[in-house]
């Protein structure tokens, strides 16, 4: 199945901008959809923003609409998350995940590939 390796986390203030990658290995994107999770203390894993397999196709939650942007670079073999406008809100582990098919997909059960995590940390 391959695994992922998501990079970029950090700390920023809020109001800044942190751009994650989600790298490849063993793992053609080209073939499949993709997402992005977080992961806060105490909370349960929750749907950030998924592409289709060729990244045409785009799909956001309502917390993030409008301030992150995923995108994908299948001859790299990369997914990416672009976060503006970020709040103390969006602090936590941010997962990048892959399935097994061509859609878009919100619900943590239907991706089968996930990476080990990067932490976002927004002060305010």
């Amino acid at each position: 199945q391959g695994q992922l390796v998501e990079s970029g986390g950090g700390m920023v203030q809020a109001g800044g901008s942190l751009r994650l990658s989600c790298a490849a290995s063993g793992r053609a994107f080209g073939g499949y959809a993709e997402g992005w999770f977080r992961q806060a203390p105490g909370k349960e894993r929750e749907f950030v923003a998924a592409v289709n397999w060729s990244g045409a196709i785009t799909k956001y939650s309502d917390y993030v609409k409008g301030r992150f942007t995923i995108s994908k670079d299948n001859a790299r073999n990369t997914v990416f998350l672009q976060m503006n406008s970020l709040s103390p809100e969006d602090t936590a582990v941010y997962y990048c995940a892959s399935t097994l098919g061509f859609d878009v997909e919100e619900v943590v059960t239907q991706y089968h590939v996930w990476g080990q995590g990067t932490q976002v940390t927004v002060s305010s």
